[in-house]
Order: C-alpha cells, then sequence, then structure tokens
C-alpha cells in the first residue's frame, strides 16, 4: 500500500526572537528615510544661502568699483570702467544729465545761449565751454557729450601714453574746430555732419611739455614712437566717442582725427 506524502509547510529560517527584532528596527529606518528627505531640503536652502551671498559680495564690489556699476551716477574723474561706455552713451539725448555730470566731476564749464535765425540742421540747443582744457588755438564751443569725452580721453588715454612713450605730458592738444554748418564731405546734398550742430572735433596735432609736436599729418606714418602713440590715442577714443576716423578711414582725414558723438546704433572706429 502506498504511503501517503504529507507536505509541510515551509518555515522562515529566521527566528522569531530575530523576527522581532526587525520590527523593533522599523523606526530606524524610516526614520533614516525622513533624514534623506530633509537632506534635499537642506541642499537648497544653502543654494539659495550661497546664491544671496554671492549677490551681496556683487553689489558690494559694484559699490567699491562705481566705474563698472551700470547704476551708480557717472564721474569722469573715475578710471575707465565697464559700464563707462553706456553711461556716455546715454548723455547724448540728455544735455542736462551731461551737464550734472560735469558737476559731479567738478570740471568747470560755460553754457552760452542757443543758436538763434539758423536753420533747423545747424541750430546748437546745446553750446558748452570746458575753459580748462588744453586745446589750442582756442577752446571751442561743442556739445557737451563730446567736451565729456574729451575729457576722459585726455585724463585716461593722452597723458598717460605721452607720459609712458615719451615721458613728457601733454602740453596743448592742437584742434581744427568743432562747428560748421554743412553736410558731410561739403556736398551740395545727403547727410548732415555732426559738426552742422558742434556735436564733433577735429584733432589735428599734440604738444608736449619739452616742446616736441606729434601731427596726424606728419607722423602717422612716422617714427616707431609717434606712430605709436597717435594709434594709442586713436583706439582710446574709440571706447568713448560714437565715432573715430583717422588717416586709415580716407585721404580727406590724413591731417586729423574726427570724433563725434553721433546718436547712431553702433559706433565706427577706423
Amino acid at each position: 500500500m502506498a504511503k501517503l506524502q504529507t507536505h509541510k509547510p515551509r518555515h522562515s529560517s529566521a527566528t522569531w526572537p530575530e523576527f522581532r527584532s526587525g520590527c523593533a528596527n522599523l523606526p530606524d529606518a524610516l526614520s533614516f528615510s525622513r533624514r534623506i528627505g530633509r537632506f534635499a531640503g537642506d541642499l537648497r536652502t544653502v543654494r539659495l544661502v550661497m546664491a544671496v551671498g554671492i549677490i551681496l559680495m556683487g553689489a558690494v564690489w559694484l559699490h567699491q568699483h562705481p566705474q563698472h556699476n551700470p547704476w551708480a551716477p557717472l564721474d569722469l574723474r573715475e578710471p575707465y570702467g565697464l559700464a563707462t561706455s553706456a553711461k556716455l552713451q546715454s548723455l547724448r539725448d540728455d544735455v542736462q544729465t551731461c551737464r550734472s555730470v560735469l558737476e559731479r566731476s567738478e570740471v568747470a564749464f560755460q553754457i552760452l545761449p542757443p543758436d538763434e535765425g539758423q536753420q533747423d540742421q545747424c541750430r546748437r540747443s546745446d553750446k558748452t565751454v570746458l575753459p580748462g582744457l588744453p586745446l589750442s588755438p582756442d577752446r571751442p564751443v561743442a556739445s557737451c557729450p563730446v567736451l565729456a569725452a574729451f575729457e576722459i580721453w585726455l585724463e585716461q588715454t593722452v597723458r598717460p601714453a605721452a607720459i609712458e612713450i615719451f615721458e613728457e605730458d601733454i602740453a596743448s592738444v592742437e584742434h581744427l574746430g568743432t562747428y560748421s554748418c554743412r553736410r558731410i564731405g561739403n556736398s551740395a546734398e545727403g547727410t548732415w555732419s555732426e559738426h552742422a550742430q558742434g556735436n564733433a572735433i577735429d584733432i589735428a596735432a599734440f604738444n608736449l611739455t619739452n616742446g616736441r609736436r606729434i601731427s596726424v599729418l606728419d607722423d602717422w606714418n612716422g617714427e616707431d614712437r609717434e606712430q605709436e602713440f597717435l594709434n594709442a590715442v586713436r583706439d582710446g577714443a574709440c571706447s568713448v566717442y560714437a565715432t573715430v576716423l583717422s588717416p586709415d578711414y580716407n585721404a580727406a582725414h590724413r591731417d586729423h582725427f574726427h570724433f563725434d558723438q553721433s546718436k547712431r546704433f553702433g559706433g565706427v572706429c577706423r
């Protein structure tokens, strides 16, 4: 007679005490899971604190370096910075702000009455003179933005270049004028020159304190040091003026640099 086979239920190898011990450890596992969630939140908090710290450090740095701060008022005595060009550009449409910049920078200036009786293209509403500039043969009447840029260019480009290259300071800068009621190239038709409203200045030469004269006409292709100096001051002007034209542009500028503060978008540096 065949034997009946019985199947006994399979039991875990864990004993009852071990099972009770495992259950007792469940709260620790759940607690560990909750700590993981809190850790992710802590990371977000740390990142937020770091971001706020970086912003505060940046604000302090900009306060200490206003030439790089686009929100700080322009002061012409400050070193040229990341925000200087944009600040100068903003003066092209705002004469009152430009005059406030001159006052803040302690630059003496005179305001002359606006023109009357001229045609619109040649009527100057902004006639400013900076009597302290070493310009020769006289102190020309020009727009405030042109003269404000000239102040920065002279002090932060021209004088340092003269001292570095020639070991002499600038005694005077010769100009060919600022105002001329005409179109570009003296043509009968076409675009009006920025000179038509005194919004430009032409520079012909530089006189050093030892009597040496460096002219655009004679020295643009002259000795090495003269060339170096003229190229340096031309390039420096490109940072503060909307338009800079040199002998590299065309034959009409073989004897002078043309600087203006045209309101066009973008700049020209040739």
